[in-house]
């Protein structure tokens, strides 16, 4: 028998959240890290967008100029 993710992030949904300061200090390194880890995919995506777009608007840019 397997978990599968929406059933393990419901599971996860469920856990008590700590009430002394020390476990919300770990809950809350733990969403940060989270964030970091996600804006580091997404940002090393988009920077490779953007220096495509760059190279392709900058050789549109380059025929038009001079060849058009």
């Amino acid at each position: 028998m397997s978990i599968t993710l929406p059933a393990l992030s419901l599971a996860l949904l469920q856990l008590p959240i700590p009430e002394d300061p020390i476990g919300q200090a770990l809950v809350l390194l733990l969403v940060v890290a989270v964030v970091i880890v996600v804006g580091r995919v997404v940002l090393s995506i988009a920077w490779k967008l953007v220096l495509i777009a760059s190279v392709i608007l900058g050789a549109l840019w380059i025929v038009t100029t001079f060849l058009g």
